[in-house]
């Protein structure tokens, strides 16, 4: 079963794995990033999420800002001692790991998000597409969410509403084709030991990004 989903927001920022420090996102958001942003608005283990297009209804803009990030992390390793009983702290200092970084951002984003779902073998007896179909249909007319959906980074909050039809305007920009090279399409958690990010050739036609089928490559 499908849905339609309108988002904008003000910035957004799909990084590109190959910039190490400084962020630069891509030109249009990411199947992964589109299937976060459903997620946060409902997930359930008995079901999965899958994009099928996702349609660009702004032109595409960047902008330069400058950002404070925490440059270090808690290592899993050190989370397994404490739990073996270590007194090794878990915590960071923000005070003292903090540094500022720039940031080619998009702004005035607005998009439409085709997906579907798919029922999981970790679904319960009761659980059935039309009971997913209509809970996702109130929280989308309703605001609801598990979390504030966001474009990229959290700081950059995504609006949301069911997109109800209607005729599409297609920036002058964005007719025609535009190749936009190898995109990241989504994490393959298959061997939680050696987790591997999937790319796929990205093609806007008239400003949609069409999924179905798109050969994907580790």
């Amino acid at each position: 079963m499908s849905i339609q989903v309108e988002v904008w927001g003000e910035y957004a920022c799909f990084s590109r794995p190959e910039m190490k420090v400084e962020r630069v996102s891509y030109d249009v958001m990411t199947p992964s990033a589109a299937r976060g942003l459903i997620e946060a608005i409902y997930w359930h283990p008995g079901m999965r999420w899958h994009i099928d297009s996702i349609r660009v209804l702004s032109p595409i803009r960047f902008t330069n800002i400058r950002r404070n990030e925490v440059k270090s992390k808690i290592l899993a390793s050190n989370v397994r001692s404490v739990m073996m009983g270590s007194d090794r702290p878990l915590f960071l200092s923000t005070q003292d790991d903090i540094v500022q970084r720039a940031a080619m951002v998009l702004r005035d984003v607005h998009y439409i998000i085709t997906a579907h779902f798919e029922m999981t073998g970790r679904a319960n007896s009761s659980d059935n597409p039309g009971k997913f179909q209509d809970i996702v249909r109130r929280r989308l007319a309703t605001g609801g969410c598990y979390h504030q959906p966001y474009f990229g980074c959290r700081e950059f909050p995504a609006h949301f509403a069911p997109y109800t039809g209607g005729e599409l305007a297609v920036p002058p920009e964005l007719a025609g084709e535009k190749d936009l090279g190898f995109m990241l399409y989504d994490m393959d958690y298959t061997d939680p030991q050696d987790i591997r990010p999937q790319f796929f050739r990205a093609v806007l036609r008239d400003g949609l990004l069409d999924l179905r089928d798109c050969e994907v490559v580790s």
